[in-house]
């Protein structure tokens, strides 16, 4: 792994244990922006199967250090999802860190996508960005302003707009996999889901899953969100009951890490299958998750479907049929990962990270 210090790079003292579980990375870029004085970090873990594709992420971060490893992180996570997609794409992720306390105002937010622009254009092509938590296809504009390697632009300005109705269809894809699985049918109705997080994805799957007549209970850190629980005539728990709550099915679909020993020692539910990225805060947890006979559908398959759109749409040649189908297809996917994981006597994880392996082994 090549950790690149760009010449305006925050030299501060290290304070922060720096969590280092992908070493493998291509290439690593850490700059400060020039026009917001943000840390902005690039991370390319992988291009053997393409141009690294993943989207940038603004957040708050006690230390620099933990935004740095939330790119590693995330960068791999994005290897494995486009592989496991069968997509011709590499994993890479971008991170903009604010500091913790701090809010950005529309101009200061402005600037820093210019300078995310700024870093991707430095990389040469390696690593395209996207939207994700904290963006939108309005900052990607911002962010085209300095880089043609940004996808996921508005369609007012030729672009594909935001992914977020596909990540929540292959995620419901996945969901009716997973319920066949686990419960033999795929019926909606009479099903209890528990969804955590009602943001741009997790919204959407409230929706869905209500107009099948599924019974809810939701969650979110922001109470504003309370007003969808009344539309959709859903229960409200306390973000930190959500997991507690006895049920057919958890919904993650907040920020990553969600799925602790602790948290999975207390679940109450016979499957997990949410749109979070990196759900599970270490590799012990699958296992632990397999004990306990509950089926997790692995995030980086059964959220893929931003990423395939992001990717399809903007391939010539590719019509709406076809792009529909690749999304469904996330559904055949996960079943494929559980009835495999069952098969073989390990868990959901390894059987998903055999398939993105297998397709990366190829390439090389």
């Amino acid at each position: 792994m090549t950790i690149t210090h760009a010449p305006h790079a925050p030299a501060n003292e290290v304070h922060v244990q720096l969590p280092v579980e992908a070493p493998d990375h291509e290439r690593v870029l850490i700059t400060r922006g020039a026009r917001s004085g943000l840390t902005i970090i690039v991370a390319v873990h992988s291009t053997a199967l393409g141009q690294a594709l993943g989207g940038a992420r603004v957040w708050h971060y006690e230390h620099w250090t933990d935004a740095l490893g939330d790119a590693l992180r995330l960068s791999q996570a994005m290897t494995l999802k486009n592989a496991a997609a069968g997509l011709a794409r590499g994993g890479g992720k971008s991170v903009v860190a604010i500091p913790a306390g701090v809010e950005l105002d529309e101009a200061t937010r402005h600037d820093a996508m210019l300078d995310l622009g700024d870093a991707v254009e430095s990389l040469g092509g390696a690593y395209m960005t996207a939207e994700d938590v904290g963006t939108s296809a309005e900052l990607m504009a911002v962010v085209h302003e300095r880089t043609a390697h940004v996808c996921g632009l508005p369609a007012e300005q030729g672009g594909v707009g935001e992914p977020a109705d596909a990540t929540a269809a292959g995620v419901f894809a996945g969901m009716l996999a997973t319920l066949e699985h686990v419960f033999g049918s795929r019926e909606l109705a009479g099903r209890h889901f528990v969804i955590a997080g009602l943001g741009q994805v997790g919204g959407r799957l409230a929706r869905m899953l209500a107009a099948g007549g599924a019974r809810l209970t939701v969650t979110d850190v922001f109470e504003g969100k309370r007003a969808l629980a009344g539309e959709l005539g859903a229960a409200w728990v306390a973000p930190e009951e959500a997991h507690r709550v006895a049920a057919d099915v958890f919904v993650p679909c907040g920020l990553g890490g969600v799925l602790t020993a602790t948290v999975v020692e207390e679940l109450r539910v016979r499957a997990v299958v949410g749109a979070a990225n990196n759900q599970l805060a270490e590799r012990a947890v699958a296992e632990r998750l397999r004990e306990r006979g509950i089926a997790w559908a692995p995030d980086f398959v059964v959220n893929a479907g931003g990423v395939v759109y992001l990717d399809l749409a903007s391939t010539p040649g590719i019509g709406r049929d076809e792009l529909d189908a690749r999304i469904a297809g996330i559904g055949d996917t996960i079943g494929s990962v559980l009835r495999e994981a069952d098969a073989s006597g390990t868990t959901t994880l390894a059987a998903a990270e055999r398939l993105a392996r297998a397709r990366l082994d190829a390439a090389r």
